[in-house]
């Protein structure tokens, strides 16, 4: 099963609505830096570019699933609200100019690619960022083999459950560290979320 298909059924079979729980707080100081434009990286089923569109922000949203996409546009159509949704992988050259973003989140899905492919995703969150733009990003951290499902390692920090949701999808896992070493191009504070299983990565563009 390719990687589109795999993301595919994931929105299918998945349900969640609640949006991160930080993202009032970012929002909050999105607001107060006057950030106008946001992308939503990896947007899935939309459940954080809708907020975001509710909020006032002129909002974009990327995701390799078609499914994903239909859902969010279904979603902002039934709420009156606009987005520029786009179907393409974050792993890719993102179709955005340079400079062209006040702020970008990525919620649980940086994380899955191997860790050449992330960086590929880092450095176009580069570019496509404005000088001293924001990021919100959460990423899996390590966690004891004995809480993960049956899977299967492919490479250092890198595995795919071999059952569950995310069947066949690669994850790879950060240490706090690794994480700042790979933002390294931004000013960062970095804390675990409420289940602490991902970590939070809030950081200003030093461009």
């Amino acid at each position: 099963m390719n990687l589109k298909k795999q993301w595919d059924k994931f929105h299918i079979t998945k349900n969640n609505s609640e949006i991160q729980e930080d993202m009032n707080q970012i929002v909050n100081i999105f607001k107060k830096r006057g950030v106008k434009k946001v992308l939503d990286l990896a947007c899935g089923a939309g459940k954080h570019a809708v907020y975001l569109a509710k909020q006032g922000f002129e909002v974009y949203g990327i995701d390799i699933s078609t499914t994903g996409i239909k859902i969010v546009k279904n979603h902002l159509k039934k709420n009156g609200q606009r987005a520029n949704i786009k179907v393409d992988s974050i792993f890719s050259k993102l179709p955005y100019q340079d400079n062209f973003f006040d702020a970008i989140i990525c919620i649980r899905s940086i994380n899955h690619g191997n860790i050449k492919d992330i960086r590929k995703a880092i450095k176009e969150i580069e570019r496509v960022l404005k000088p001293t733009g924001l990021i919100f990003i959460t990423v899996r951290k390590r966690v004891s083999k004995k809480f993960r499902h049956p899977f299967k390692e492919i490479a250092s920090h890198t595995y795919v459950p071999l059952n569950s949701q995310e069947k066949g999808i690669i994850h790879y896992f950060f240490i706090k560290d690794s994480l700042k070493k790979e933002f390294k191009s931004f000013k960062t504070k970095i804390w675990t979320d409420k289940d602490r299983n991902y970590y939070c990565l809030f950081g200003e563009f030093k461009k």
